[in-house]
C-alpha cells in the first residue's frame, strides 16, 4: 500500500510570533506524475528565516503562502517515479517543493544532485544550497573584503553567517563573528577559524570597540535589532554593508525604528539589500567552488537535524528565536 502524503499547511496568519495554531497537519494520497513530471519522496526539508515573511499577506519579493496552502521550503529527496527522460527512480534531487512528504514537479524544476564523497544530501540545503549561495553573493559581490580589512558578520554560527565568514577569511580579511552564547562563539573560532567571536548577549558595544579599534570595513547583516545598532556606528569611511536579513525583527509588530542613517552619507557607506534569487549565475559558481573547498578541507558546516515533519512548526518557531545551532533541517 502506498505511503500517504503528510503535509504542513498554513492555517492562519500570525500577527507576531507564529505558534502551533498557525499550522495544520494534513494527510492525503500521494500525487501521480504526468508526462514530463517526477514524483519525489522528500527526505530532508530546509527551515529558513525567510519563511516567516511568506506567512504574511503583504507585498514582498515573493508571493505569500495562501491560507490552506502547503508551507514553502526547499527539499532534497529520492525519485520514486519518473515521466521525464533525465530522471530515474533512485536519483537524488533538490527543489522548492514545500513542507510535505511527497511532491510532483516538472523535471526542469529539479536539480539532480551529484553523489560526491564527503558531501551528504543535506549539504545541498545548506552550505552548498541557498544559504551558501547567499553568503557567496553577499561577500563577493557586495561586501568585497580586501586583505587585511575587518569583516564582521552577525548570526555567525548560522547557515549563512558561518559560510560568509569562511569566504571572507579565504579572501584575506580579518573576520569577527557575532553569535549568541559561549558554545556558539567557541564553534565559530575553534571550528570555523574566525579570528574572534563576540557574544551579543553581553556588552556588545564594548566588545566591538575592543575588537575593532579602527572600525569595521565590511558588515554582513543577518540579524538587525540591537546587534545592528551596535555595529553601524563603528563602520569606517567607505565601508560596505551586505544587508541579507533582520531575523530579530521578523516577529515584531509594529517594526521598531532603525538606526540613524545620516552616517551613510557622511561616511560614504555602501548599503545594499539583496535577494539570492536575483543572482542565478552565482549558483553554479558557488556549488563548484564550495564543493572543491569541502574536498580540500577548507569549508566546514554544522547541521541541526529535527526528526519528523510533524515537528517542523515547533522547530521553525525555535529558529526565529535563535534556538538552533547550525543549519536547521527536518528529516522526513
Amino acid at each position: 500500500m502506498a505511503e500517504n502524503n503528510l503535509r504542513v499547511l498554513l492555517r492562519a496568519r500570525p500577527a507576531g510570533k507564529p505558534g502551533p495554531e498557525h499550522f495544520e497537519l494534513s494527510e492525503g494520497p500521494r500525487p501521480t506524475p504526468l508526462s514530463g513530471e517526477v514524483l519525489v519522496r522528500h527526505r530532508f526539508l530546509s527551515l529558513d528565516p525567510y519563511m516567516r515573511g511568506r506567512m504574511d499577506d503583504a507585498a514582498s519579493y515573493a508571493r505569500p503562502v495562501p491560507l490552506g496552502g502547503v508551507m514553502e521550503g526547499e527539499c532534497v529527496g529520492e525519485v520514486v517515479e519518473s515521466e521525464h527522460p533525465r530522471f530515474a527512480p533512485g536519483d537524488w534531487v533538490g527543489g522548492a517543493r514545500g513542507w510535505q512528504r511527497y511532491s510532483v514537479a516538472p523535471g526542469e524544476q529539479l536539480l539532480k544532485l551529484p553523489q560526491e564523497a564527503g558531501v551528504p544530501p543535506t549539504a545541498w540545503l545548506g552550505v552548498l544550497g541557498m544559504p551558501g549561495v547567499t553568503a557567496w553573493v553577499g561577500v563577493t559581490e557586495i561586501g568585497q573584503p580586501r586583505p587585511g580589512e575587518t569583516f564582521v558578520v552577525s548570526a555567525a554560527s548560522g547557515a549563512v553567517g558561518s559560510v560568509a565568514g569562511q569566504v571572507a577569511k579565504q579572501m584575506g580579511a580579518r573576520v569577527i563573528g557575532i553569535a549568541g552564547g559561549p558554545e556558539k562563539c567557541r564553534y565559530v573560532t575553534e571550528t570555523l577559524g574566525f579570528d574572534t567571536c563576540l557574544d551579543h548577549r553581553g556588552n556588545l558595544e564594548a566588545a566591538l570597540e575592543e575588537a575593532c579599534p579602527e572600525g569595521i570595513d565590511v558588515y554582513f547583516e543577518n540579524v538587525g535589532g540591537a546587534v545592528q545598532q551596535a555595529v553601524f556606528p563603528r563602520m569606517r569611511d567607505f565601508g560596505r554593508i551586505a544587508f541579507c536579513g533582520t531575523v530579530a525583527t521578523y516577529n515584531t509588530r509594529p517594526l521598531p525604528p532603525g538606526p540613524n542613517l545620516a552616517s551613510v552619507v557622511r561616511k560614504r557607506l555602501r548599503l545594499q539589500g539583496f535577494i539570492v534569487s536575483d543572482h542565478p549565475r552565482a549558483w553554479p559558481v558557488w556549488r563548484q567552488r564550495g564543493a572543491a573547498w569541502i574536498r580540500e578541507g577548507k569549508l566546514r558546516w554544522k547541521e541541526d537535524v529535527v526528526q519528523g515533519l510533524e515537528n517542523a512548526p515547533e522547530a521553525f518557531v525555535g529558529l526565529l528565536e535563535g534556538r538552533n545551532f547550525g543549519k536547521l533541517v527536518v528529516a522526513l
